[in-house]
């Protein structure tokens, strides 16, 4: 069996990496994130596996690596990855679609529970040491609307239903899915969210879904509805949802990702009592960096064996 060459673009210490022990011989591991290094190494590599550094230095290394036959990103999101090199090379791109969809489909949940049942009121009274009674809402009968169907979108759908609520999905083809009761075309996106009481946006950023959440869509909400973003910042005007969020012309927000990260001190998302803030770790579980890489060693077998890769990226679609 040949050897393959396996170059990894990532801090040589990582403990994470310690797992690519289990790629099954003959292999020969090359980790580094020094630019001289890349260099040296990108001839002769087989696989490139970025995990984790910038993601100029896989742009710095791809054209030199002419052998290469399949690059991996360790992550779901590949908006920073796509350079034009490599969208238009016929390798193929992989990526960690799917491996985070348990945790942030749990988040997701968590916090319809944190608005519906006002546990941030809860809290509040506790800590004051205040006995007020007050009403909360029921979760199952409502409405969850997901704006990006992907694996974390069905994960959710799943959950959500199971509680009893309604799910729709905005989805660019017709489709068919026993999770979902209805979906809408994407020219139908601000009539979902006028029928929703949670909105999920689990949508990655492509030219298509930068700003597709805008100031016209949110005034399109229910003022008792909720939007989560799970996916990426920029998929939602930030601006317009904080002028809302201000306003209270809708509930509430809970938020995991941002335009810029970390977020800014000062930054009003950390002041308004009406957003549930995640430092974009909703999906941090214990070992979730470890799910990411199993994730790349069963790909990297199928590579080995000849057969198809899964989690395959459509390079010009950009997920």
């Amino acid at each position: 069996m040949d050897r393959v060459n396996l170059l990894v673009i990532s801090n040589p210490t990582a403990p994470h990496l310690r797992l690519l022990d289990q790629l099954p011989e003959p292999v020969n591991i090359q980790v580094g994130n020094d630019p001289e290094f890349l260099a040296a190494h990108a001839p002769d590599a087989d696989v490139i596996l970025s995990a984790g550094a910038k993601h100029d230095l896989l742009r710095a290394a791809f054209p030199l690596a002419k052998r290469v036959r399949w690059v991996h990103v360790l992550w779901a999101g590949v908006e920073k990855t796509l350079f034009p090199e490599l969208i238009q090379s016929p390798v193929p791109l992989t990526n960690g679609r799917g491996v985070f969809r348990n945790s942030l489909a749990e988040f997701a949940i968590a916090s319809i529970f944190f608005f519906a049942k006002d546990l941030r009121r809860l809290i509040r009274n506790q800590e004051a040491g205040r006995w007020e009674q007050f009403d909360v809402d029921f979760v199952r009968g409502q409405v969850l609307g997901i704006v990006g169907y992907g694996e974390i979108g069905r994960e959710t759908a799943r959950l959500a239903r199971a509680l009893g609520m309604k799910a729709y999905a905005l989805r660019r083809r017709p489709a068919d899915s026993p999770e979902v009761d209805r979906f809408f075309s994407t020219n139908e996106l601000r009539e979902m969210m006028a029928a929703s009481d949670f909105i999920l946006v689990s949508a990655p950023l492509t030219p298509e879904t930068n700003g597709m959440i805008g100031k016209t869509e949110i005034e399109a909400m229910k003022p008792s509805a909720v939007i989560i973003n799970v996916g990426r910042g920029p998929v939602i005007v930030e601006s317009a949802l904080i002028g809302a969020l201000e306003q209270r012309s809708i509930k509430g927000a809970a938020l995991d990702v941002f335009d810029v990260e970390p977020l800014p001190a000062g930054h009003p998302f950390y002041r308004l009592p009406n957003v549930v803030l995640s430092p974009h770790s909703a999906d941090h579980t214990v070992g979730w960096i470890n799910l990411a890489m199993n994730c790349f060693i069963e790909n990297f077998a199928r590579f080995r064996n000849g057969q198809p890769l899964e989690n395959i990226v459509d390079k010009k679609a950009g997920y």
